[in-house]
């Protein structure tokens, strides 16, 4: 009766160590799959953006970027993925802050002035808002749609793709051209002339971006604002490597 009675106490704790150690080598797995996962598109990123050898471009706005535009093309969101726009509002808006990517031949096709929201800040934008009338501008992940021909000409609206400005195209944020974005205008006033919302471009080639981003493309508006980047799930979610390898 004892013999048993030890038995039994003993058996189970000759298994324990053997189960533990299962369960502590699928945990530690798991957490190589996690790290070699973001090892991946931490390299991806790293090598695509040296690729582009652009310097002006700023790398955190370039990696949160190409982060959500994977994620989008990932959920069958995008119906065009060879374009990637990223407007970097952290620069002055005298300088050049509207980057076009071709993702397939991984070069900036197209680098140009754009205008932030007359209630975004002066030469820099500091303050955005994703309500009607704010004339401010709205950060985070767009889609381009359809073009159409406004006041402002030939113009191109955006469907909003998170709460930072999903009332996109009620408030009518579309990129147009603008006289007031011009190198001649910062010359006369000191800084480039503000839009009520809208990523205006300068008169020069803008038919030839907007023709190109057109009709389901994604569009990033740029700012390190923690209330911002806290918030996204296109930022803070990083992309599969489906999305990479695709």
């Amino acid at each position: 009766m004892q013999k048993k009675l030890l038995l039994f106490i003993i058996l189970p704790l000759l298994f324990f160590p053997v189960y533990a150690w299962e369960n502590n080598l699928n945990s530690n797995k798991t957490v190589v799959e996690d790290t070699n996962g973001e090892s991946s598109f931490i390299l991806y990123s790293q090598t695509f953006y040296q690729e582009l050898n652009d310097p002006d471009l700023n790398f955190e706005a370039f990696q949160y970027g190409l982060n959500g535009f994977l994620k989008l093309k990932e959920e069958n969101k995008l119906s065009n993925t060879k374009y990637l726009t990223i407007i970097d509002m952290s620069l002055s808006s005298s300088e050049e802050r509207f980057y076009l990517i071709n993702t397939e031949t991984r070069t900036i096709e197209h680098k140009s002035l754009v205008a932030h929201g007359r209630n975004s800040g002066d030469v820099f934008a500091t303050h955005f808002s994703n309500k009607t009338n704010s004339h401010q501008s709205s950060l985070g992940f767009y889609k381009t749609a359809e073009t159409y021909m406004g006041s402002n000409g030939f113009s191109l609206r955006l469907d909003g793709m998170e709460y930072s400005n999903s009332n996109a195209r009620k408030r009518a944020i579309v990129i147009h051209q603008a006289d007031y974005v011009s190198q001649d205008y910062i010359s006369r006033n000191g800084r480039l002339g503000r839009s009520y919302g809208c990523p205006a471009l300068p008169q020069k080639d803008y038919k030839t971006i907007i023709s190109k981003i057109k009709e389901g493309t994604c569009l990033f508006i740029y700012y390190p604002a923690a209330s911002y980047l806290s918030k996204s799930n296109l930022v803070n979610t990083e992309a599969s490597l489906l999305a990479i390898a695709d």
